[in-house]
Order: C-alpha cells, then structure tokens, then sequence
C-alpha cells in the first residue's frame, strides 16, 4: 500500500491590485504638496510676512489720514479783546497715484505746466508703478484745483490740507515761531509753535477702509475710524496794541541808527506777565522760507546773552545797599581809576569825579564807584546777590531757545573778577534776566517767574490758567523803594535824561557795553550795544522795560540810541494804561 504523499504549499506573497498602489502614490504627493504649501505659508507669513502685508494694506486698504485743526493763538487787547496771531487755514495740494496713471506725452506736459514744474521733476516722482500716492505740489491755488479738476487725469487728484497763517505777520513773531512741514505733517519749530507742539497739534484720526484690487471701497469690507481731536487753544500775555507800537518803535530805531539788531521786553512787575517782546532782525512767520540766516529765527530776548555793562550797576548798588554796608549818601572820593595788581580800572568816559555819593555813581556811571561799593559788600556776599536777582540761571518762560548766560568769572580768585562784574563786565545776561532784575526793585524786592502764556484751553472745555508766581524774595522792601528814587535821579539828572516822559516820574539806567569776541580774549574794536532798563511810574511802576541797540552806526553811548526809544515806548505806555500824572 501506497503511502500518501504528505502534502507541501509555498508561502504566498502579498500582492497590490493595481488600483490601490495608484491611490497610494497619489496620497503620498497630496502630503507633500501639503507639506510644500505650509512651508511656503511659513515663509510668506513669518519671514517675509512684513513686507507682504504692507503690499496687501496698499492694494486692499486705504489708509487715510484725518488732520486735526491745530489750535490758535490769540492776544487781548486791554478790554479783553481777542485777536488772532495764529490761525489755521486750509491749503491744497495735487497727488498722483502713479499705478494708475496713464498719460499721454502731451498731457504730462499740460500737467507740467499747469503745475509750473519741469517736466522731468514731474516725469520721476511718477516713475515708480507700487505706490499709490505721491505728492505732486503742495500749496496751490484754488485755480489750479479747478483746472486740474476739470481735466479728469486719471491718477491725479487733489486734496484738502490744513496750513497756518499769522495774520499779523511779522508782529510778535518771536514769540510765535512759525509751523513748518516735516515727513510727519506740520510742526512748530521756535516760540510757542513749538514749545506747546503737542498741545496745539492735538490728535490725528485715522480712517481704515478695506478696498478691492482696482481702489473701490468694499461695502461690506471692514472699517474703522478714529477720529481726530483738535488742538488747544492758547492765549497770551501779549497785548496787541503795545506789541504793535513796539516792535514798530524798535525797527524804525535800527534803521535811525543803522544798527545791526536790537529788542524790547515789556513785563508787569508785580505779576511777571510779558506784555511786549520784539526782537530785530525779525521775519514773518507766513514766508519763513524766505528766510537766508536762520539766526533772525533766534529771540534775542532770551537768547542773546550779552556783558550788561553799566545797566548792571543798578543791582551792585541795591546789594551793598540791602546788605546795609552803604546807603544813597555814602561818599566814595573818585580819582579816575583804580590800580589792581597788574589791572588797571578806569571810568568810561576817562573823568575824575571826585567826592561822590552812592546816587551820583549812578547818575554819572562811575566805574569806580560800582567797585567801591562792591568791596564794601565782599565778594561772596556779592556772589549770593547776584545770582539772587537770577543771574546765570534759566527762568523758565515757556519759549525755547532761553540761555542762562554766565556767572562763571565770580566763582574765581582774585578781586578782579568781582571788581569788573560790578559794572558789567566778564558776566552775560539775556534782557529777560534783566528786566525782571529791575522787576525786583520795581515790585518792592521779589523776584517773579515770567509767563508770556495767560491761558491754555483744551477742547472739550478744561481751561489751564496761568497765576503770577515769586520765585525769591532778593531785597528788602525798604531797600527797593530808596533804589527807584536813586534810579529816578538818573534819569531827571544823569545819563537817562532822554528816556523821561512829562508829566510822569521815570526811574532807569543806561550802560554802553563793549562786544566781546567770540574765540579771543578782549573786545571788538568800535563795537557797542546800547541798553536801557527802566520803569514808570516810579512809586507804583506799572511796567519794566529793557531796550537794546545793537552796534549803531551813528552814535555810540545809549543816551543817545536805548533812552530815547525807550522814553517814546514809555510815553505811549502810559497813555494807553490810561496811568494819571504823578508829576
């Protein structure tokens, strides 16, 4: 009997129908295209994520801005008047969208023309096809936008702006500054344009619409508006009217003495409220461009420091005088000039005067006498004093640009440095500093801060008022009354005769002072500044003025160029005040 064959079977191999290796490689290339698309989104969206989204926002977004109005600024007259000294208004410029302009040769050219611009200028700011808005011309006229207008130029259009006018042009432009235009839109630069710049911009809108890829809103596309907050408002110390007479007064004054500059500051003593400041050579705010020196932008009022000279007497006197170390009939025997080591100290004018009070030095101008009277005070205590009155320090006015000028030489040995800055010489003061130096024995001893900003409106209705504030008090009361009657006889009887007005008591100093040079020791030969600071009425002063002549031409000592300006201003200022005779 046959043995059955036991039976054997080969291991079987696993096949792929045909179908499903296709839908196998079809799957694999679906992950990796996946793949390949995330890896591009992660490069558009992180590393160059940037830049596509600004193109994204160009394309499907406009962006535009919403000006505010910048605030005013506003002087009173003396019944409370408002004028305006800046306003804004509102100009026109023309635009291009260069992706959408399509120009004919000689269509460009009218454009050009119309537009009173080379044609090449024209021809590159439209070169570039990405942007959307490029500023052909800025300020045109109403004309031009009615031309241009009627034209229908696709990608040019024109545009609403805001701009700034000074209605009394030059007038009080020092103390306006001017607003000029920057990548940003308008600025202030100089005076309370750009001291108060935030508050007088205000806050810009912002207007975000979504658009499709041929610049048309979407209706139902996302938008949002911020709108803009105007600007504050400011009003200012500045009268009008004295403001007007005044820097009239002081142009006509350089040109009279073919001077290369001069200024007046006009401040309440009691209060410290700036009520005129004029600076020459000035500029009107609505042509800054025209403007060759920028220099001429500078306020010389509280920029331009300068050696006081003899005007600085006045506060050497009232020290030594407070200090109780001499009194208006002290008597000092001058001999012309006095010997230090190898210095030698002479009058200006090279007299003898002989035996003189304290009241006459100051009539006279004594060198010496100034010296005398600040030995008996001692050099530190002279120090103290002087920068008491606010010598060498800031005083905070709300102006850029302020210098604090230098006390420095006091701080050295030798008596010298004290000797010299005794009559004004080695130290520099702004005419700000000195006026409200003299405001100290105007006022009855106390030194204020000066604000040339009475009120601050913020839309909305909040209101920031300006109140007089004392910094120090620096003399006695006793010690500032007996210094105006010292400073009257200087102008009844000494150097200030010229700045008297009839009918009103007048109390004041002239000082001539050399100019210095600027990288030399010593002084510019035939170089002198003329000042004069003063008050009125003398018992109950209503205001405290300092005029300076800049290197006059014709005559040299401030008799003959500061007083009298100052005695024309003064004349109107009383008047206007409506101040009785006290004469």
């Amino acid at each position: 009997m046959r043995t059955p064959r036991r039976a054997t079977s080969k291991k079987s191999v696993a096949t792929i129908p045909p179908t499903h290796g296709r839908i196998l490689i079809a799957g694999t290339m679906i992950v990796l295209f996946a793949l390949g698309i995330v890896a591009r989104l992660m490069m558009l969206q992180i590393m160059n994520g940037a830049r596509y989204r600004a193109l994204a926002s160009e394309q499907h977004e406009v962006l535009q801005k919403l000006f505010p109005e910048r605030g005013e600024i506003l002087s009173l007259d003396r019944e409370r008047r408002a004028s305006p000294l800046a306003t804004t208004t509102t100009t026109h410029l023309v635009f291009a969208d260069p992706s959408e302009i399509a120009l004919k040769e000689e269509e460009m050219q009218a454009l050009a023309s119309i537009l009173t611009l080379p044609l090449q200028e024209v021809q590159e700011k439209i070169t570039d096809k990405e942007k959307r808005y490029v500023v052909l011309k800025k300020e045109v006229s109403a004309d031009i936008v009615a031309t241009l207008t009627e034209q229908q130029w696709k990608g040019i259009g024109t545009q609403t702006v805001p701009g700034r006018t000074y209605p009394e042009k030059s007038i009080g432009a020092h103390v306006l500054g001017f607003v000029g235009e920057t990548e940003q839109g308008l600025r202030g630069n100089y005076g309370l344009e750009e001291y108060f710049e935030e508050l007088l911009r205000g806050r810009q809108g912002l207007l975000r619409q979504e658009q499709d890829n041929k610049g048309r809103p979407l209706m139902l596309g996302d938008r949002q508006l911020y709108p803009a907050e105007g600007g504050a408002t400011l009003t200012t110390t500045l009268d009008r009217s004295i403001e007007f007479f005044a820097c009239n007064a002081l142009n006509e004054a350089v040109k009279r003495h073919s001077a290369t500059g001069g200024s007046v500051l006009i401040l309440e003593p009691a209060t410290g409220k700036i009520i005129g400041l004029c600076s020459h050579p000035t500029f009107d705010p609505n042509q800054y461009r025209d403007v060759k020196d920028i220099a001429v932008f500078n306020n010389q009022v509280i920029f331009g420091a300068w050696e006081p000279g003899s005007i600085f007497k006045t506060l050497t006197i009232a020290s030594a005088l407070d200090a109780g170390k001499i009194t208006p009939l002290t008597r000092y025997n001058d001999e012309g000039s006095i010997k230090m080591h190898e210095f030698t100290i002479r009058n200006a004018d090279h007299k003898v005067y002989g035996m003189q009070t304290m009241t006459q030095v100051l009539e006279n101008s004594i060198n010496t006498g100034a010296v005398f009277a600040q030995e008996q005070l001692g050099n530190e205590a002279f120090k103290t004093y002087v920068e008491n009155f606010g010598m060498g320090q800031k005083t905070g006015i709300e102006l850029p640009g302020e210098v604090e000028g230098t006390t420095s030489s006091l701080a050295k040995k030798g008596a010298i440095f004290a000797a010299t800055a005794s009559f004004g010489q080695g130290i520099t003061a702004t005419p700000l500093q000195m006026a409200l130096a003299y405001g100290v024995i105007a006022n009855g001893g106390s030194l204020m801060k000066p604000y040339v900003v009475e009120e601050i409106s913020i839309p909305g209705g909040e209101k920031i008022s300006s109140n007089p504030r004392m910094i120090r008090r620096v003399i006695s009361e006793g010690t500032a009354r007996m210094m105006r009657s010292m400073l009257q006889a200087v102008v009844e009887r000494g150097h200030g005769k010229r700045a008297s007005v009839a009918g009103y008591s007048v109390g004041g100093k002239t000082g001539t002072s050399q100019v210095a040079k600027q990288h030399a020791k010593g002084y510019e030969e035939g170089k002198y500044i003329g000042s004069f600071v003063g008050f009125a009425p003398v018992e109950n002063p209503r205001f405290v003025m300092a005029v300076r002549i800049d290197n006059p031409q014709d005559v040299i000592y401030a008799e003959s160029t500061a007083a009298p300006l100052f005695g024309e201003i003064a004349k109107f200022l009383l008047q206007y005040l409506e101040v009785p005779k006290d004469k």
